[in-house]
């Protein structure tokens, strides 16, 4: 997308909680809320890719090809890597946005540990993506924690295209 297009900074919100009615009620408005207050645009792919008719054939991989595009598209990645292991299309949709180059944030409220490392609280290649000193300034542990103002994605929010390009 052509960045003169873009109103504001775009975030794809990475999530399973888009798949129980429950959690896409009480739990994704707030993660939305905290990134807008962040003036960020949210790309929510439940939202913004999943009216298809599940009744027709290739809806599945029209899906996955829209959401793909997005994290493509989107100038960063805000991941929630809740479970153990975490879902394994947030795991994707993070590959894709680390392999891109993009930005990227995680967010672990779980407290059972998934690590194959005493350094890291979840699998080490989630940090791939994150700057070996300070990666704790892109991890969230805590919906209030998004507003932060000394966090990465704070400062990132605020930064301009051209600075974006070198904020990790």
């Amino acid at each position: 997308m052509n960045e003169s297009h873009k109103s504001r900074r775009t975030i794809y919100l990475a999530s399973p909680y888009g798949f129980s009615a429950q959690w896409k009620r009480l739990l994704l408005p707030e993660f939305i809320r905290a990134l807008e207050g962040l003036g960020l645009e949210v790309w929510e792919p439940f939202e913004r890719n999943g009216q298809v008719d599940l009744s027709k054939p290739g809806w599945a991989h029209q899906v996955a090809q829209r959401d793909l595009q997005d994290v493509r598209d989107a100038d960063a990645l805000f991941a929630i890597v809740n479970g153990t292991p975490p879902d394994e299309g947030v795991m994707v949709e993070l590959g894709a946005a680390i392999a891109l180059g993009k930005p990227t944030f995680l967010f672990r409220d779980d407290f059972r540990r998934c690590t194959d490392s005493e350094e890291f609280p979840l699998n080490l290649m989630l940090f791939a993506g994150l700057p070996d000193q300070g990666w704790n300034d892109f991890f969230y542990a805590s919906v209030e924690e998004i507003s932060d103002q000394d966090k990465a994605l704070s400062r990132w929010a605020q930064t301009t295209s051209i600075q974006a390009e070198s904020f990790r």
